[in-house]
């Protein structure tokens, strides 16, 4: 596809999309004080069908030689613990207690950013995944990367020769700038719309051997399994929240975002959301909904689980849009 090939090749994991037994949501998660942050994201992977049926399965804890703290083995005890405890609502103990392994920045009893949870936790997951002499280029082959992971391809144009420059990047998420946009599609739309490079942004042409404008197009090159969006809610300029209403659908065709846009439908369907509540992006409370493995939707609001319908999850002010292939 015009990408490198990783250096070493781990060997796939049978990856499941459906859920490999259906139930009843599970336990609730309790807050400590300020942990709403760290309980939405755990309850969004738990129920994220190919993650939870790899988890369960306990693959990963039977060969792990980790010292220490293991992420993976975390979570794997964690989803267990949730989707069989007969509980209302457990506490995340191992997670709390570990924090400072998942994100130096984090800390104890302090409100933090669920979307920088998010990012680290899958961070620790995957570096988890790997041993210590693997080799970087490799790691689109962890499990983390299998399901979460995809491939943005840059393409440069030089707007004096048309000369073409093309470079590709592994991301397991995708940040949307909402500002403009009232709907995802017209803030996808917008992502993959050619924009001139700016003055910063110096490119030499290696056709016209000269400094040159140029315009670049970012594209999804290879899809992931599971598609995480950030609808971006903190104004870059500003840095107040950007409160309003961006429509999203409960089924989302990716092709027309991809490098080849000719080729069969890209069918998302929408899984679980994060939303935060409150006036300023510093404070706040973060609660989620997630669709359980009997295909009904919850919301899951720390301790608390109960049943509702798709109609209020799409009527949510979303931050975070999980969508599964």
């Amino acid at each position: 596809e015009g990408m490198a090939l990783p250096q070493r090749i781990l060997p796939p994991e049978k990856i499941s999309m459906d859920w490999q037994q259906r139930q009843t949501p599970g336990a609730g998660l309790f807050n400590l004080g300020n942990t709403c942050y760290i309980n939405v994201i755990l309850q969004c992977l738990t129920y994220t069908p190919p993650l939870a049926n790899y988890l369960l399965s306990c693959q990963h804890s039977q060969s792990c030689q980790q010292q220490g703290f293991c992420m993976m083995c975390t979570m794997e005890a964690h989803v267990r613990k949730v989707l069989c405890s007969s509980a209302t609502a457990i506490l995340p103990g191992a997670v709390l207690r570990n924090l400072k392994f998942i994100g130096e920045e984090f800390e104890y009893g302090r409100q933090e950013n669920a979307y920088e949870f998010l990012c680290c936790t899958l961070d620790a997951m995957h570096r988890a995944c790997l041993s210590c002499h693997l080799d970087v280029s490799s790691q689109e082959t962890t499990i983390v990367h299998q399901i979460f992971g995809g491939f943005m391809k840059s393409r440069v144009t030089c707007l004096s020769c048309q000369a073409v420059v093309d470079s590709y990047k592994a991301f397991l998420d995708v940040s949307l700038d909402i500002r403009a946009a009232s709907t995802l599609t017209t803030a996808l739309e917008d992502c993959v719309t050619p924009k001139q490079l700016d003055q910063t942004e110096c490119f030499r042409c290696s056709k016209c051997k000269k400094q040159a404008a140029a315009s670049k197009k970012v594209t999804v090159h290879r899809a992931p399994r599971v598609l995480t969006l950030c609808l971006e809610r903190a104004d870059q300029w500003t840095g107040t929240k950007i409160s309003k209403f961006v429509e999203y659908p409960e089924y989302l065709d990716l092709r027309p975002y991809m490098s080849d846009t000719a080729g069969e439908p890209l069918l998302y369907s929408l899984y679980a959301i994060v939303v935060h509540s409150g006036d300023t992006c510093l404070e706040g409370h973060f609660l989620c909904y997630a669709k359980a493995s009997n295909g009904l939707w919850y919301k899951m609001d720390d301790e608390s689980v109960d049943n509702c319908d798709i109609h209020t999850v799409l009527g949510q002010q979303a931050y975070l849009l999980f969508y599964a292939r």
